[in-house]
């Protein structure tokens, strides 16, 4: 199944990978209150996560080690190396100043669907927290089976 674009959004089904980024000392309250309204966007809801992803400078923020937790994901970790490699939709300089990436929600949340992983809702902000989801490339169409003849 393939997804629709719908409004800026893009309709898939299957495991969705959740990028996340966020300022030092941002709470869990806040970090799970954007993953769930980013999921709502998409028809989605928390037991669709499969992962959480971050810059591995980010990874020890409690707010996310605690969002992971509560949502019963892994929280995968990425270098800036590793993101920077990632084109995204909306690069940030000053994301690009503290982290060494132009991206770290969008970027992280591809590298975490995988290869050919898609942007299913691209990067939302609340205060102190960015978030990204993305999901594993789209199954193609079958193909018609020939016709008798």
């Amino acid at each position: 199944m393939t997804p629709a674009h719908q409004g800026g959004v893009e309709r898939a089904a299957g495991p969705l990978f959740v990028g996340v980024g966020a300022r030092r000392g941002a709470g869990v309250e806040e970090v799970v209150s954007l993953i769930a309204r980013t999921l709502a966007e998409a028809g989605r809801g928390t037991g669709d996560v499969v992962a959480l992803a971050t810059a591995d400078v980010k990874a020890d923020e409690a707010g996310l080690v605690a969002a992971a937790g509560r949502l019963g994901v892994p929280l995968l970790a990425y270098g800036a190396g590793e993101l920077a490699a990632v084109p995204v939709p909306r690069p940030s300089a000053a994301v690009l100043a503290a982290v060494g990436t132009p991206g770290v929600a969008e970027a992280a949340a591809l590298l975490a669907a995988g290869p050919g992983g898609v942007l299913v809702v691209g990067k939302r902000k609340s205060a102190r927290v960015t978030c990204a989801i993305a999901g594993p490339r789209p199954l193609s169409s079958p193909s018609p089976l020939p016709g008798p003849g």
